[in-house]
């Protein structure tokens, strides 16, 4: 909104000398990076007033896993106020209205999908931690099912959506081509003297790249979801990896970053840093109030909505695969949970982890779990680091 002021009132403010004042905002890096310390600052000042509501409302945890012991351990968490992701979902798209290009496509895809996935995760919250209070017998949540349905339903309309648009424009094999490990998007042709777009990519068709994202979105979204289960675990290794993905959508946006660095260049697609600034301070300020002992829990209104939109954003700037290694944990989690119910239901009862997702299996193995959630952030750190690092690597 910033934005599209000043664009709208460059003359005026040209003509009266005021333009070099707010010049600042119309650089992309610079609202990358305000974006984060406004997000911080949003969800840190109305932290306390929304667990105090939280509270009243008595929208309290009550922990409860097929493990005695895991119990046992987590019994100390009941009562906390959840549903506190409406803190980081609001912050998001207060700080992508305010300082976005709305204009963008990206932009507002990326919009549809904070509210979509944070209304979803919110209904679910909302029945699962108030069914105490209602008729006896009422359900509990939303059944797997319907989460499913809608969790689909986005995936596929964007996916759709996104595909359009990029055949839109001048580079349209390249907005939805499939970006491999160590091959290169750009290759230098000697007679021209530039760099053209390699012609070994691998374009997607229209029902291809819909399953892709369909897979992206839908499990990124799901494995964040399976990772909020300790005190600041999901909120600390989302802003490790928001903030990469910040990075790499300042590259994928800007044409001469993209060529150098052989990746794949998606016009206006820059405007998504902004998007992932605002997950990294939300994460970050909330971490302000969810480290241990956790004063509010993010909920599923919290943890859809930021794995929805990591993936949403990866599919964009052609990143899905690097997005497995920078989301490392969150393959980890998933995978873990994946393999414990094949494992069981194959050997008729044993188990591979003492509980998953495996954050659960280190916790019961010993580790306390301050211990369990500062080395998976010191894990998740690394694989972002080797992420970023193997762009060179083509």
């Amino acid at each position: 909104m910033i934005y599209n002021l000043i664009l709208l009132l460059k003359p005026w403010l040209i003509e009266h000398g005021l333009f070099g004042w707010f010049r600042v905002f119309t650089f992309i890096t610079f609202r990358a990076v305000l974006s984060i310390v406004l997000a911080f600052l949003l969800v840190t000042m109305l932290g306390k007033g929304t667990i105090r509501s939280l509270l009243r409302l008595k929208i309290g945890d009550h922990p409860e896993f097929y493990n005695k012991s895991l119990n046992q351990l987590m019994r100390q968490k009941a009562n906390t106020p959840t549903m506190g992701g409406i803190l980081i979902s609001g912050a998001i798209l207060v700080v992508t209205l305010l300082l976005a290009d709305l204009s963008s496509f990206y932009v507002q895809m990326a919009l549809l999908c904070l509210i979509w996935l944070s209304a979803l995760g919110g209904a679910d919250d909302w029945l699962k931690l108030t069914s105490a209070r209602r008729k006896p017998g009422s359900r509990e949540g939303l059944y797997f099912w319907e989460k499913m349905v809608f969790q689909f339903g986005i995936a596929v309309l964007l996916g759709l959506f996104i595909h359009h648009h990029g055949q839109s424009n001048d580079l349209s094999k390249m907005a939805f081509s499939l970006t491999l490990p160590f091959t290169k998007t750009w290759v230098y042709d000697l007679a021209a003297n530039a760099y053209v777009p390699s012609p070994d990519l691998i374009v997607l068709g229209s029902l291809s790249f819909v399953l892709l994202t369909l897979v992206v979105l839908v499990g990124s979204s799901n494995a964040v979801n399976l990772t909020d289960g300790m005190d600041g675990l999901a909120s600390g290794i989302m802003g490790i990896v928001g903030f990469a993905f910040m990075l790499l959508t300042l590259i994928a946006g800007e044409e001469i970053d993209a060529k150098r660095l052989l990746l794949p260049y998606i016009p206006y697609s820059s405007e998504l840093a902004v998007v992932a600034g605002a997950i990294v301070g939300s994460c970050l300020g909330f971490l302000w109030f969810n480290c241990s002992p956790a004063q509010v829990f993010m909920g599923d209104t919290g943890s859809l909505p930021l794995g929805g939109l990591i993936g949403y954003i990866a599919v964009v700037i052609r990143q899905e695969l690097l997005l497995l290694l920078i989301g490392g944990v969150f393959v980890m989690e998933a995978g873990s949970v994946m393999l414990q119910i094949a494992y069981f239901k194959f050997t008729g009862g044993r188990r591979v982890f003492r509980c998953a997702p495996i954050h659960h299996h280190f916790h019961l193995g010993g580790w306390t779990e301050q211990q369990v959630v500062v080395r998976f952030w010191l894990i998740s750190a690394i694989f972002a680091a080797v992420a970023l690092a193997t762009i060179k690597l083509r």
